[in-house]
């Protein structure tokens, strides 16, 4: 959540802070500030509201200099306003902090803090910081930064300018991403890649607890001892264009049409002229997969449920026990964790606070940790002792779809490969899993092609007003009905539920009434006669069913009032192509209720904060 981007060098600040910020937009902002060294003096301008408000107050009073920091926020402490917008600042102007996460002893600084003599203008925990940096303030930033760590506790990704220290900008990191972007005569901090794309794709990646003096002419990065530390350059290898919309009106729809390239990329460099799974930068040895005795998934949001498909298909085929935990549950949960257990620790970003966390505290019982993720460089591929990659390139709008998609695909690799170790599927089985996933990437673009679609906008258009959903769905259909339910309830704003089907008459079933939109997703053909029985149930009680379904499916594509059909492939992988018509739909939606796609309210790509 929130946006950092700070620059020293010779171009006026201001642009290269607004540039970087627009470029991450997709974390999701209420107000936006920024702090600039302005010859002897710290100018601050923030506003409430989108980035182009501040941008425009910009162009009507510009402030010059060559060092600035600047920030999107996402209200946690304090609502949405000019005061509690970043920057944050001392009464005297000296010092200046913007701030990502959570400062949770915040109170009790501030009381201190008080008892000092400092007074307070915001409800935030980050204005807390700029005081405390300055209560420790005796002629050095980065001493008085140091000092002030060693008194918070929680998440926070920092920048600090102060006028006292004209030629440096300090970056902090405890729990909250942040690089350092390295140029000729000028560097940059910020959240994300995107943000500095266009100026550097040479970055240091700090860890946890580490500080950075950052200058015109060099970085310097310390433990929290003051230690300096070592790093290593990480070259940024995908083109700015590909954080571009190319043409398309948003994100979200852009990297939908990405899904098949997306899908392609993350599954040909894994399978060999032979037709075999190729994990070996995986780096897991045979014995390790031998002896698991229980498999743990941990993730969040839409993560959670390309984990739930996992536990389906991983139970059927490899006859293993899994355990599937919201990241946020695992926590508090007081979990056991056996030696042989495996832990699939699954993130888009591989920053999520919550599975971060819940990864730790595995991790310190002594959980093997395989990650899952579509960063290279995160902190959760640091962290892990295994790591899998999606590649499936920057994903920039909130609601996830193509690293979903990769995230399936990763997993039945991971299952495939598990099972042909374990002798739990045997060499004829594996050669046609192989062959149907070798397929599934063309079977993805025809659900993309421009009939398709017109099909969708025209259903999209048809029930973008209703007012509530439900999503129903058996085993696999069940996960994917969560995810579709997600999908429409966040970038939609049309209330939405998910139901195994089955357990419609245990109470879901009061809830329909005429014309209540119930949309079915039917791809197991073990499972067509029982969802057959619960589309005849909501449909005597007035429901107008949509079903998500195949060729194969007669009798549910004869009761339902409207179909969408997906292409054939084996069960087991119908997820993968089954969520994309949820996708479209929801999108489609969005567009229809004239909804910023790829920013819904209160939402962000990237959670950092509890």
């Amino acid at each position: 959540m929130c946006g950092i981007v700070g620059y020293i060098g010779e171009k006026k600040s201001t642009d290269v802070l607004l540039d970087g910020l627009s470029k991450l937009e997709y974390r999701g902002y209420d107000s936006a500030g920024v702090a600039v060294l302005s010859g002897d003096k710290m100018e601050i301008r923030k506003k409430k509201g989108r980035l182009k408000v501040l941008g425009d107050d910009l162009i009507k009073m510009p402030i010059e200099g060559g060092m600035g920091i600047g920030h999107t926020r996402w209200a946690t402490h304090g609502a949405p306003s000019d005061e509690n917008a970043h920057p944050h600042a001392t009464a005297s102007g000296d010092i200046a902090v913007v701030h990502n996460g959570i400062i949770e002893n915040y109170m009790k600084l501030k009381d201190y803090l008080g008892t000092k003599g400092y007074t307070f203008v915001s409800q935030t925990d980050t204005e807390v910081i700029a005081h405390l940096i300055d209560h420790y303030y005796e002629g050095s930033l980065y001493e008085a930064v140091q000092e002030a760590m060693k008194r918070l506790e929680g998440s926070y990704a920092l920048a600090v300018i102060s006028k006292k220290d004209p030629d440096e900008l300090i970056a902090v990191r405890k729990d909250s991403p942040l690089i350092i972007g390295l140029g000729e005569g000028e560097n940059f901090i910020a959240s994300d890649i995107p943000a500095i794309l266009a100026y550097t794709r040479n970055v240091y990646l700090l860890n946890d607890d580490e500080v950075a003096r950052v200058r015109k002419d060099g970085v310097d990065v310390f433990d929290k001892y003051g230690i300096p530390v070592q790093h290593d350059i990480f070259k940024v290898d995908w083109d700015v264009e590909a954080a571009e919309k190319g043409g398309y009106q948003h994100f979200m729809i852009k990297e939908i049409h990405e899904e098949p390239k997306a899908l392609k990329d993350t599954l040909s460099p894994r399978i060999t002229k032979e037709g075999e799974i190729d994990l070996k930068n995986l780096d897991i040895s045979h014995r390790k997969i031998k002896n698991i005795q229980k498999i743990v998934i941990v993730a969040c949001g839409t993560a959670y449920h390309a984990g739930l498909v996992a536990k389906y298909a991983f139970e059927e085929k490899l006859r293993i026990p899994v355990e599937i935990d919201i990241a946020s549950e695992y926590r508090y949960r007081n979990p056991i964790v056996g030696p042989d257990d495996l832990y699939i620790i699954i993130s888009q970003s591989g920053e999520t606070a919550d599975t971060m966390a819940a990864m730790r505290m595995a991790k310190k019982e002594g959980a093997q940790i395989l990650a899952i993720t579509n960063v290279v460089g995160s902190t959760l591929s640091r962290e892990a002792d295994y790591v899998m990659y999606t590649w499936a390139g920057p994903e920039i709008a909130v609601a996830s779809t193509k690293a979903y998609t990769t995230q399936l695909l990763c997993l039945y690799l991971l299952m495939l490969e598990f099972g042909k170790v374990r002798g739990a599927i045997d060499e004829l089985d594996y050669a046609a899993y192989i062959t149907e996933l070798k397929a599934i990437p063309a079977k993805a673009a025809e659900i993309i092609t421009e009939d398709s679609i017109k099909q969708i906008m025209k259903s999209a258009h048809k029930h973008c007003t209703v007012e509530d959903t439900y999503f129903l769905g058996r085993n696999l259909d069940y996960a994917v009905a969560l995810e579709g339910s997600l999908k429409l309830k966040e970038i939609s704003y049309i209330h939405s539920e998910a139901f195994p089907a089955g357990e419609l008459k245990h109470g879901p079933i009061a809830l329909i009434e005429d014309n209540t939109l119930v949309i079915t997703i039917a791809t197991q053909e073990r499972l067509f006669e029982k969802t057959v029985s619960n589309i005849k149930e909501v449909k005597a009680r007035g429901a107008y069913v949509l079903a998500i379904t195949t060729e194969k499916a007669d009798l549910i594509r004869d009761l339902a009032d409207e179909i969408i059909l997906v292409p054939e492939t084996m069960n087991i992988f119908m997820p993968i192509l089954s969520v994309i018509p949820t996708q479209l739909f929801a999108y489609y939606c969005s567009v229809e209720r004239g909804i910023d796609v790829d920013k819904p309210r209160n939402l962000a790509k990237s959670v950092t904060v509890e």
